[in-house]
């Protein structure tokens, strides 16, 4: 009797060990990586091609990819999950959203969980918007700036050299001039947007004068500066005064379909939209630093990967692991190549792949390079609210129902008004 019970009790302990082996087989970590796409298709296809290649290399893992729309509208998305009390362990969100989170205490900051030498192999001018102070707080991941695009057959043309794009404004509305036909019925010579992204071509200018339009720490921003209304200034003087831009407002989406199809000839749009224009256009074109006033100068853009706080410890590790294989230096040239966007790494450009592209390609570089004379983004508090009381008074002053320096004026009243509560 003795010898069957303990035959049992042995019998029982293999059954118990082979369930418990089978349960560690199949049990995975689930991480929710949020991630924008304003209008799906190749983007969302390749992000899921990257999510199925780490979850080969990771069995236990399992990614949900989980697309928002656009960046604000992700943005909405995941505010209401956290608030739920049901983060994302990650999501890729504006690079500018960064003083938003933190004034909601709900990301994770990365420097204590990243080696110095990985952080610092991201490039500077993106880095401006990813960290304050010593203290890093997102890695950057879809990031641009914003380039000249040009029609190098509408160059020849027009007479111009189609290996020399403009460099500073006065070249910028000389050739826009040249380029012009009909008074811009049949072309335009240049289309800068001023929806969506207003603020952000304002920048370029207001850079490109002198300096940037807002402080590091979020807090102040400087609208109504004198290097301000100048950029300003110039700005609405390209369709009213020198007739090389329609007047009014341009919408964002409609420009680069504007460039492909040869309604104008120049045009001011994120690099982001490199990889579109070089598999659409059907005639020979350029990209170049945008054309200095007193120096170069873009602003930044994109997106960075946020992670989350207060995450089981088993999902903070799997979404760490899946931070690092989306900013491999290979997956990241491999990422620039599809999209059009600057590798965010300096050890991307080292890889074959992006070095063979390059080589082919050399507009890739055009970004990387004005990297060099590039500054943060306008990211302030309140960010949103600020956003849109200057992107409303820019188009107010586009439109011709504001002039120059009162539309200036209010919009920096307005802002100070929402930024008091934080200085």
């Amino acid at each position: 009797m003795k010898g069957k019970f303990l035959s049992f009790v042995l019998l029982l302990l293999v059954v118990l060990a082979g369930c418990s082996s089978d349960a560690g087989v199949e049990e995975k970590t689930e991480i929710d990586f949020w991630f924008p796409v304003a209008v799906g298709g190749d983007v969302a296809n390749i992000v899921d091609g990257i999510v199925k290649d780490f979850e080969k290399e990771n069995p236990n893992i399992k990614v949900n990819a989980k697309y928002g729309g656009s960046y604000a509208e992700t943005m909405t998305q995941v505010m209401a999950s956290a608030q739920g009390g049901n983060p994302p362990e990650l999501a890729v969100l504006f690079s500018i959203d960064l003083f938003t989170l933190l004034e909601n205490d709900l990301i994770e900051e990365l420097t204590p969980l990243f080696e110095e030498d990985y952080l610092n192999d991201f490039y500077d001018g993106f880095m401006a918007n990813s960290s304050i102070g010593d203290k890093v707080y997102s890695l950057p991941f879809q990031r641009s700036t914003i380039v000249l695009y040009y029609n190098k057959d509408a160059f020849k043309e027009a007479g111009l050299d189609p290996e020399v794009p403009p460099e500073n404004w006065d070249q910028l509305v000389e050739y826009g001039k040249k380029l012009t036909k009909n008074g811009g019925k049949d072309q335009w010579g240049l289309e800068i947007p001023s929806t969506g992204y207003q603020y952000w071509m304002f920048q370029a200018l207001a850079l490109q004068t002198e300096d940037n339009i807002m402080s590091e720490d979020g807090k102040e921003v400087y609208f109504d500066a004198p290097y301000a209304k100048e950029a300003m200034d110039f700005w609405l003087s390209l369709g009213k005064e020198h007739k090389i831009m329609p007047e009014g407002v341009i919408e964002w989406a409609t420009v680069p379909s504007d460039f492909l199809s040869g309604k104008t000839a120049m045009m001011y749009h994120t690099t982001g939209n490199l990889t579109n224009v070089k598999n659409n256009a059907d005639f020979d074109f350029g990209v170049s630093f945008l054309p200095a006033n007193n120096l170069y100068g873009s602003p930044t853009g994109g997106g960075n990967i946020y992670l989350f706080k207060d995450l089981p410890k088993a999902n903070k590790e799997a979404a760490i692991k899946f931070m690092k294989f989306l900013t491999e230096p290979e997956r990241v040239a491999q990422w620039s190549i599809d999209t059009g966007y600057v590798a965010t790494r300096e050890s991307a450009y080292e890889t074959d792949l992006l070095k063979k592209y390059t080589e082919e390609f050399p507009a890739a570089l055009v970004a990387r390079e004005q990297l060099e004379y590039a500054d943060s983004e306008l990211a302030t508090y309140q960010n949103g609210e600020v956003q849109k009381i200057f992107n409303d008074h820019i188009q107010s002053i586009l439109t011709g129902q504001s002039p120059v320096e009162e539309g200036l004026k209010k919009a920096q009243e307005k802002a100070d008004d929402v930024l008091k509560p934080f200085q």
